[in-house]
């Protein structure tokens, strides 16, 4: 049943451990089947409830998954491998359009608004004790918050958009418990859901956000969160109109005591307006980082939200990290104070990119989608030949799967890369990835 592998522990977190690795090692592979509890309880000399509890935490994990009389087996897509594993090797002389990073070109510089921070840190050191925000970062992201209609609140900082959702969602959930999530949707927080073991109901998203009626489906059903992007939706491009904020809140206004997320990521490199959902619930999330607008490696998101969840968090915070970098904080506040980053110039230039690429593949007869942000989405009858076949024409594309869960197939092209003249050979390769094979004909 294991092949060569042999299952070993005498705990169950022993013998949970063992499998996380095995699978993490690949020596136990997606969707095979691991053997009956009390057949394991028997080779390993341990008592079946042992076994059950290891396999249990294993679900929990988001490792393995149990389908009744048939067993349990590891997952499709472990949470051990993750979805950024589903990636295109990209071969010597070909653009690899699929890692979602924004253009360097665009970024700031960042030894200046460091500098400044390290001399204000020389001026004063921080000590144990301070206060875990730095003032005036809260100061200019609540300016901001402010002019976008986000409600007053509490204000704390995370360690980027994914260590803020995770925060949230254990201030709140337990495992088992239901979770809202778009579908397509941002991969990383696709494998966080099993991670925490909670599980995901997906929501399908079109150009202009998560659509009210299967959000209305999710919750009846008894999701107990929603996890939302406003604007610059990875995969997609998505953003979330004001009718389509209208009607989200008469959703939520249905189910008051929803979790509600809001990952507004694409805050300084999009130039669509914010129609937020904050403060339509009991408890709450609003969340800015700094990735796409000042550097992937600037780990900082700004988070609001209501009292409670704001406390937890903050709780959590102290017994773990403590803060996120007080020098770090500075450095931002610094680069959003100066103005570091041309807004205005940014998203036009991911606009001038993709929007000229939806509208050539609009010419050639292939569905795109991007409404904002550094993304477009195209449906494909088939990603695995899609993907090949624009191997082959030197175009690197991330596959769908990384992104869903029902949706159909589709491919993710990330405009950053791309060139005015790279277009139209762009949108011939994707035409022609996109095309039906011949059919053959044997005499």
């Amino acid at each position: 049943m294991l092949g060569e592998y042999r299952i070993e522990g005498r705990g169950a977190a022993e013998i949970a451990a063992d499998v996380e690795r095995a699978v993490g090692a690949g020596q136990l592979r997606p969707g095979q089947a691991l053997p009956p509890m009390r057949e394991l309880a028997t080779r390993l000399g341990v008592n079946p409830n042992t076994v059950a509890a290891a396999y249990r935490t294993l679900r929990e994990r988001g490792v393995i998954e149990t389908a009744g009389r048939r067993g349990s087996r590891v997952r499709p897509k472990p949470v051990t491998t993750g979805r950024d594993q589903l990636r295109v090797e990209v071969p010597p002389g070909a653009r690899d359009l699929s890692t979602g990073n924004p253009d360097p070109a665009l970024l700031p510089r960042l030894a200046p608004a460091l500098a400044a921070a390290a001399e204000a840190e020389d001026r004063r050191p921080v000590l144990y004790g301070d206060d875990p925000v730095d003032p005036e970062l809260a100061r200019i992201a609540r300016a901001e918050l402010d002019a976008d209609g986000v409600p007053e609140a509490p204000l704390t900082v995370a360690s980027g958009s994914l260590d803020a959702i995770e925060r949230v969602l254990a201030a709140h959930l337990r495992p088992g418990d239901a979770v809202a999530v778009e579908d397509p949707g941002w991969g990383s927080a696709l494998d966080l859901m099993p991670a925490l073991g909670l599980r995901t109901v997906p929501v399908t998203v079109d150009d202009d956000g998560p659509c009210p009626e299967d959000l209305a489906r999710a919750l009846a059903a008894g999701a107990r969160a929603l996890i939302v992007t406003t604007r610059a939706q990875n995969p997609t491009g998505a953003a979330v109109t004001a009718e389509r904020a209208a009607a989200l809140r008469a959703v939520l206004r249905e189910h008051p005591q929803t979790l509600l997320i809001e990952d507004d990521h694409g805050h300084g490199i999009v130039d669509v307006p914010l129609h937020p959902l904050a403060g339509t619930t009991r408890h709450w999330a609003f969340l800015r980082s700094a990735a796409k607008a000042y550097g992937p490696d600037l780990r900082l998101a700004v988070l609001v939200g209501d009292p409670v969840t704001v406390d937890r968090v903050r709780g959590r915070q102290r017994l773990g990290p403590g803060w996120v970098s007080l020098l770090l904080q500075r450095a931002v506040a610094h680069l959003w104070a100066g103005g570091a980053v041309d807004r205005a110039a940014v998203a036009g230039s991911y606009r001038a990119r993709r929007e000229p690429l939806i509208g050539a593949l609009a010419r050639r007869g292939v569905e795109a989608h991007g409404r904002s942000g550094m993304n477009v989405w195209i449906p494909v009858p088939d990603e695995t030949t899609a993907v090949a076949r624009l191997l082959q024409s030197g175009w690197g594309v991330a596959p769908g799967a990384r992104f869903r869960l029902a949706g159909p197939q589709a491919v993710r092209v990330t405009v950053s890369p791309l060139a005015p003249e790279d277009i139209e050979p762009l949108a011939d390769a994707i035409e022609a990835a996109v095309r039906p094979s011949p059919a053959r004909v044997y005499g």
